[in-house]
């Protein structure tokens, strides 16, 4: 899955709670898969609706909106 406008493989997610608050992850076969440093128990909820950034440009949208590559 990638980015609809870069074809980035990276994105992150804010915490709804904290703006400064990111969790970066990879979309691999359209699962989710935070970095090691990450630890899921605190990520918030993930569904194809949830708000989601590109690492490497502006886009941001629901998750439903990723490109498969």
């Amino acid at each position: 899955m990638t980015c609809p406008l870069c074809g980035c493989r990276r994105f992150y997610l804010k915490d709804p709670d904290d703006r400064f608050e990111t969790y970066p992850f990879e979309l691999i076969d359209g699962e989710v898969r935070f970095d090691a440093e990450v630890e899921v128990p605190d990520t918030p909820d993930v569904d194809k609706k949830t708000e989601t950034f590109c690492e490497q440009c502006a886009w941001h949208g629901p998750l439903q909106e990723m490109g498969e590559k």
